[in-house]
């Protein structure tokens, strides 16, 4: 039964528990099990807030007897990554210097899935301060892969993958300002997806670099994505970069209507076959449903590393310092993966006149990809270069991270879904990007896609935990 429940996904928990089939405390109970099974492991949830998530589920259960109106979520267990404040649960941000902060508000996105129903099981690891692509950190350690406990589940929302993808927890809150969401879903084979920039209200100043960020829910199936996204949407009134913007239904998006660009290859570095064949298979899948597609590219992503890491860079690295200073982390305890990044940064500062010519290029660039998507309603391309990398290899192949960067910089939305294997059984996504605003259209391809591949498929830890 536990195993029936805990690879089930999220609406359908939320569908069992409110008709009554299962009890918000079995299913809770299910995926706490889990994760005392898998997390071992995994090193993947840094918090568990079992007393509470319990004593929630007892509630929702009551309600549920009581014939109350329940949320779309109700009874539904979740997981928190570590930067994303959960009142009364410890949140470091992977810094030593917050090992012991305990915030006492929810963000506006957990506030609002736990409104829908939701009940938290606990916090998920990532790298110090969110700044790296491999989900390590001095406070808790290095986080695995559940498909090959060697090999990371990326970053920075690493945790949150490899315990959704072992089945700990059906849906999760990431966050993503170059791929954060995104990478980590291609390396552990989950669903995921970065809104436009301004879909979900950001919780933490960090100064310009905000309109790089998102927050988006991450889970094994699509379907989850479009049930969790409408309720974390829109304005807080506190986050100037929240407009209300409208948000369409997947269900309304027509295949068979859309004109789909498409390219394996972005021109600043090539991907593994296993990568480029997920990518024509999605291709195939699209077209088989209608769909017009055409291979083009916007010739602008070859300029994305150059403005991602002119933005980054251009303050030498001092909102970064600052928020270390911030948080109380002294420079000796800042870790050797973010102090990698900062001395890489530190002699990128540049005067005030040269800063207004970077977000005059960031504009400019902007401008053009969006314009790309004149012709075309979506784009289908690589979630990276490579597969998910052996711990300590991610700077092989950093130029990788352009397939998700550019659309940060372009401010628009990206889903991921699975989209095959390599021959080593590691599994690679595929990434829709669509107009601004127009996460439906996203959406609604990439559950064709994951309908025609397979989408998630379990991870065999059982059996690594075993020989390792």
């Amino acid at each position: 039964m536990a195993a029936e429940l805990y690879y089930r996904p999220a609406h359908q928990l939320a569908a069992l528990i409110r008709d009554g089939k299962v009890s918000a405390i079995e299913v809770v109970q299910a995926h706490l099990e889990r994760i005392a099974e898998v997390n071992p492991a995994l090193n993947a949830v840094v918090q568990i807030t079992a007393d509470t998530a319990l004593a929630a589920a007892r509630e929702a259960d009551a309600m549920q007897a009581s014939g109350a109106e329940l949320g779309p979520l109700h009874g539904v267990p979740i997981t928190v990554k570590d930067n994303i404040p959960v009142a009364g649960v410890t949140m470091t941000n992977g810094t030593v210097g917050m090992k012991d902060f305990v915030p006492d508000e929810d963000a506006t996105v957990v506030k609002r899935i736990k409104d829908a129903g939701a009940i938290v099981l606990g916090k998920t690891n990532l790298p110090e301060i969110g700044m790296a692509g491999e989900s390590d950190n001095l406070v808790y350690g290095r986080t695995n892969n559940p498909y090959d406990l060697d090999r990371s589940p990326g970053g920075s929302s690493g945790g949150e993958s490899a315990i959704i993808a072992a089945g700990g927890s059906p849906l999760g809150i990431g966050t993503d300002i170059g791929g954060s969401i995104r990478y980590p879903a291609h390396c552990c084979g989950i669903a995921g997806i970065k809104p436009t920039m301004g879909r979900i209200p950001w919780h933490a100043p960090y100064g310009y670099t905000d309109e790089l960020r998102q927050s988006g829910p991450m889970a094994r199936s699509v379907d989850d994505l479009i049930l969790s996204l409408p309720l974390m949407a829109g304005p807080d009134w506190r986050d100037p970069s929240a407009p209300p913007a409208p948000l369409g239904v997947p269900d309304d998006v027509d295949i068979a209507a859309l004109n789909i660009a498409y390219y394996a290859d972005n021109g600043v570095i090539t991907p593994v076959d296993a990568i480029m064949n997920a990518v024509h298979d999605a291709v195939a899948v699209t077209r088989d449903a209608g769909a017009s597609v055409t291979e083009d590219r916007p010739i602008e992503l070859a300029q994305t590393m150059d403005i991602f890491g002119r933005l980054l860079g251009a303050s030498g690295g001092q909102q970064y310092l600052d928020a270390l200073e911030a948080a109380g982390t002294a420079p000796e305890q800042v870790s050797p993966m973010i102090r990698e990044f900062l001395d890489g940064i530190a002699g990128s500062g540049v005067s005030t006149a040269d800063f207004q010519r970077a977000i005059l290029q960031w504009d400019l660039h902007r401008s053009a990809i969006w314009g790309f998507f004149e012709r075309y309603d979506a784009v289908i391309c690589p979630v990276n270069s490579h597969p998910a990398p052996r711990h300590g290899t991610l700077s092989e192949t950093g130029q990788g991270l352009s397939y998700t960067a550019a659309y940060n910089v372009a401010g628009l939305p990206g889903v991921v879904v699975r989209g095959g294997t390599t021959e080593d059984g590691v599994p690679v996504g595929v990434q829709i990007v669509s107009r601004a605003w127009r996460e439906d259209i996203g959406l609604a391809i990439a559950r064709t896609i994951e309908t025609a591949l397979g989408g998630w498929q379990p991870p065999a830890i059982e059996e690594l935990v075993q020989t390792s």
